[in-house]
């Protein structure tokens, strides 16, 4: 029972790209670029992400959103 919450919480890119909704190449380029956390399985070397790295990712996007921007004057 507890292998198949772990199995869960492990998500593809298409499902990543489904949950964020995004186009499966930017969770791609996002893994790239290290702003999601991948890892690599099988002899292919496909991404999985953890279920967890997703929420934290949407939580600090969310909170950054919500704290109020710096204005400058524009004169």
């Amino acid at each position: 029972m507890v292998r198949k919450n772990k199995v869960n919480s492990i998500l593809t890119v298409r499902q990543v790209a489904r949950l964020l909704n995004i186009h499966i190449n930017t969770v791609r380029r996002w893994s790239n670029q290290g702003i999601l956390k991948a890892y690599r399985i099988g002899p292919r070397g496909d991404r999985r992400f953890k279920r967890e790295d997703i929420a934290l990712l949407l939580l600090e996007k969310t909170t950054d959103e919500s704290k109020p921007h710096k204005q400058t004057r524009v004169n």
